[in-house]
């Protein structure tokens, strides 16, 4: 994480901070989202090495994400998982795929993110952030509430890069 912060201070970021090792950074900036995300993107492939997907929200837009959770009432809130898009899914591919039974897993997908309530470990069931690429034809990138709600208070006012 201190590689991720250098190569966006090299960009100009300001007020650069990261969580864990999550890979999650908050930034103070006035760039536009797809232009932070292209960047930062682009930051990522030459300095560090990997070609990521990066998804940007802001602490408003987590926030509501947070707020329009399906899975608030009788659910353990540490087994629910957000899926943010890179795109929007199409909704014949998002129709397609919740109509399928996962068993003790549930998923609903809203116009901000998608929800996935898992149950059981991680993993050992049919529902994943890559299976939810692999059937929408999206990059996404998944979040679970605690680190969820420790990046929108990390955030305030300023975007964050996950």
């Amino acid at each position: 994480m201190t590689r991720l912060r250098e190569v966006l201070a090299i960009d100009g970021f300001k007020n650069i901070r990261t969580y864990i090792q999550s890979g999650n950074a908050v930034i103070d900036t006035d760039r536009s989202s797809s232009e932070i995300e292209q960047r930062v993107r682009d930051l990522i492939k030459k300095h560090i090495g990997p070609d990521l997907v990066v998804v940007v929200r802001t602490p408003g837009q987590l926030q509501n994400i947070l707020k329009e959770n399906p899975f608030q009432k009788e659910f353990d809130i540490s087994r629910v998982f957000f899926v943010l898009f890179a795109t929007p899914p199409s909704p014949e591919k998002i129709k397609e795929l919740i109509a399928q039974d996962f068993s003790s897993e549930k998923l609903v997908i809203t116009k901000n993110a998608g929800y996935m309530y898992i149950p059981g470990t991680y993993g050992s069931g049919k529902l994943s952030s890559n299976y939810l690429e692999k059937k929408l034809k999206v990059s996404a990138t998944m979040r679970n509430f605690n680190t969820t709600s420790k990046l929108i208070a990390m955030g305030s006012d300023s975007t964050i890069a996950k």
